[in-house]
């Protein structure tokens, strides 16, 4: 990913550890990392700010860097008229959540690489995403922009201060009005109503033909699929669950999905789940592996157990640190080329497989000998085809009139052959980031995936994972976001890091009924409501109290590419409240709700896992106390694995002597224990009615 050093680095980026910043540590930009020192010397020399904002799997912050970040006359532009600073999003989330906002507010979009010029109390007078090295397309180019900026800020300098301020002042607005609510009343909590309505809002874009939401470009969100769900348990409409086993195929089959290998590439550019941004990110699989666990739960269709199992097999395969923790991602590009890696021309499967075999994997996987891959600025073919399924492997077994079983064992024959093919290609670089966050994510998945999968293997590598985070990370004043090497002060814990690791060990507490990690998730909730909470509307800042580094303190619960740590804190709390029957927590993840209860109604689809936090508060808790005893429990496990019952807890008994007995309670009522898993099943399924 980072190319060979010169002798003498041409900037301060060298001395850090994020992959990104490495990537442009031998620019002719005067780079600096973002901290104080940056900004101390924009005062002293009297410069503003640019500030570039990315992340090392991003494909077009590799196009601007090759434009213009290496090339010796804009640099020597941008070091003429600014002091320059170069972030990396996934390591400084707070920086990068305040100034996309900023370029949303400025511009009406946003998006990666993120470019804003700050005057030197890190206020933005101007944001903008990608620019071109020359102007093009009605895009203003580098060479002419950073003059013009500069110039403003020498010879209109209070006009540019003004312009700050208000863009400050209006980022400070967005972030007081998103949440409207009042943390002591209970008047504005939603109902199901706009459960009801997000669902409708989402049935009205669902693609029917290929699954997702939407024209192109496709975003494989698990969270929406995750609420879906949901939605369905509590209705039983079969339209919802249709569209999430609809979108998971499609993804499936479609070239986002790495046919290979396995896992999920960023997102689709096409409707057809075809041609992906080929990036791949740990929370993508943390998300889908999750999605595709509750979708085997609520159909009972093998297939989604077996997309968990693979996406599981690719992360601990390729983003598995030697700690057991997790990797960030796997950058789009290779050799110079985005997806160079994950494509194949036809005859290069004749080559490896010989005809017979050569022709059967391109009828299988679509591949045509023109090749299906444009690129994307050309738009011309490049020659070569991405790997997909055009058809079921069923249709495809009946279309060669040849058995499923035969067909499945030669094709996976034939994936493992290429697979060790490509393995000897030039890797696209790998993200060695390990982030709190998302490997609270993929810590969730894992456990999750032990306990429904049956897997004590997955169960280890989760015990493994959880215990390496919590030594590396929890210190006596919190929690780390990120570890940046032995010269570079830590990144601190935001919320969403506490809020996602807080839900993986959650996860494994039911996985493994060990109170350790329930100990531990407690105590990372007590943090959160100390540290993040907005006592007087309710709801979670995401920097902690002592956050002093920026303008704007912000707060929000709309969803991205992940759940928001506001919807995921609530999640959690609720379900913490439950095990451990402090009602302070489930009032702080009540707050949350009634907080965001105005967005929510005007724009609930936008919410999708808040709605499921939702969905949890509205219904009264269902806690099943298992026996201590672990040979009387695995009855019930397994019993109980194969049912989708999104609002259970899982915990065991209190009463020591209850070694073969298990008990249901709902809100503050217990029933009778229960002495087998036929017994435990048929008292949930008073309440849980069966799928037919």
């Amino acid at each position: 990913m980072t190319k060979a050093r010169n002798a003498q680095p041409r900037n301060e980026l060298a001395r850090e550890t994020s992959p990104y910043l490495l990537q442009h540590a031998d620019n002719p930009v005067h780079w600096l990392p973002w901290g104080d020192r940056a900004f101390a010397l924009a005062r002293e020399q009297d410069k503003p700010v640019l500030l570039s904002i990315g992340y090392s799997a991003c494909h077009w912050c590799h196009v601007m860097a090759h434009e213009s970040f290496e090339d010796e006359a804009t640099a020597a532009l941008l070091n003429e008229h600014f002091v320059c600073v170069k972030v990396d999003r996934e390591e400084r989330p707070d920086v990068d959540d305040l100034y996309m906002t900023v370029c949303q507010l400025m511009t009406g979009s946003g998006g990666w690489p993120l470019t804003l010029a700050l005057t030197p109390d890190r206020k933005a007078f101007f944001a903008t995403t990608f620019v071109p090295r020359e102007s093009r397309g009605g895009r203003l180019g580098m060479k002419e922009l950073l003059p013009r900026l500069g110039e403003a800020w020498r010879t209109q300098r209070q006009a540019v201060l003004d312009a700050a301020e208000r863009t400050t002042a209006a980022v400070a607005d967005l972030a007081a009005a998103s949440s409207s609510g009042d943390a002591g009343t209970t008047s504005s909590l939603p109902g199901d109503e706009v459960s009801a309505q997000a669902a409708r809002e989402l049935e009205s874009r669902f693609d029917a033909e290929h699954g997702g939401f939407g024209d192109a470009p496709k975003f494989p969100s698990p969270h929406v699929l995750l609420f879906l769900l949901r939605e369905h348990a509590r209705t039983g409409n079969p339209a919802l669950l249709d569209m999430v086993l609809r979108t998971l195929r499609g993804m499936r089959r479609g070239g986002v999905y790495d046919q290979l290998g396995y896992g999920l590439h960023r997102y689709s550019t096409d409707e057809r789940w075809l041609l992906p941004h080929f990036e791949k990110m740990l929370y993508d699989q943390a998300l889908l592996t999750l999605a595709a666990l509750e979708a085997f739960q609520a159909s009972g269709e093998e297939e989604f157990a077996a997309l968990a199992r693979e996406v599981i097999s690719y992360v601990r395969r390729d983003l598995t640190s030697p700690e057991g923790t997790f990797h960030t991602a796997e950058d789009a590009d290779s050799e110079g080329e985005e997806g160079r890696f994950y494509v194949w021309a036809r005859a290069q499967l004749d080559d490896i497989l010989g005809p017979e075999d050569g022709a059967l994997a391109a009828r299988v996987f679509g591949v045509e000998p023109g090749g299906n891959f444009q690129d994307e600025a050309t738009r011309r073919s490049t020659g070569t085809n991405i790997l997909h399924l055009p058809l079921p492997l069923a249709d495809l077994a009946r279309r060669e009139n040849m058995p499923l079983p035969v067909l499945a064992s030669r094709m996976e024959s034939i994936r493992t052959r290429l697979l060790a093919t490509r393995q000897e290609r030039v890797r696209p670089g790998l993200d060695s980031k390990v982030l709190t966050d998302m490997n609270g994510l993929m810590l969730a998945a894992l456990a999750r995936g032990a306990r429904v999968l049956n897997d004590p293997d997955l169960l280890r590598a989760a015990e493994t994972a959880a215990a390496a985070l919590l030594r590396s990370r929890l210190r006596e004043s919190g929690l780390l976001h990120c570890l940046r090497g032995d010269d570079a002060e830590p990144v601190p814990g935001l919320l969403d890091d506490y809020a996602f690791l807080a839900w993986g060990l959650l996860e494994l507490h039911e996985a493994s009924l060990n109170s350790l990690w329930l100990e531990h998730a407690r105590s990372l909730a007590g943090i959160i409501r100390e540290r993040f909470e907005d006592r007087e509307q309710g709801g979670f800042w995401l920097t902690p109290v002592d956050h002093r580094e920026l303008p704007v303190r912000r707060k929000d619960a709309y969803d991205g590419a992940t759940p928001s740590g506001n919807s995921v804190a609530a999640w959690v709390l609720l379900r913490l409240s439950v095990l451990s029957g402090e009602p302070h927590l489930r009032e702080s993840g009540i707050g949350v709700l009634r907080a965001y209860a105005g967005q929510l109604r005007q724009h609930p689809s936008g919410f999708a896992f808040l709605l499921c936090a939702l969905s949890d508060a509205l219904r009264p808790p269902l806690r099943v106390a298992l026996p201590r005893n672990a040979d009387a429990r695995a009855g019930f496990e397994n019993a109980l694995r194969t049912r989708y019952l999104p609002g259970m807890v899982l915990t065991v008994a209190d009463d020591q002597n209850s070694s073969d007995a298990a008990q249901v309670c709902r809100d503050t009522t217990c029933l009778a224990p229960v002495r087998t898993p036929g017994d435990l099943l048929r008292v949930l399924s008073d309440r849980h009615p069966p799928r037919d």
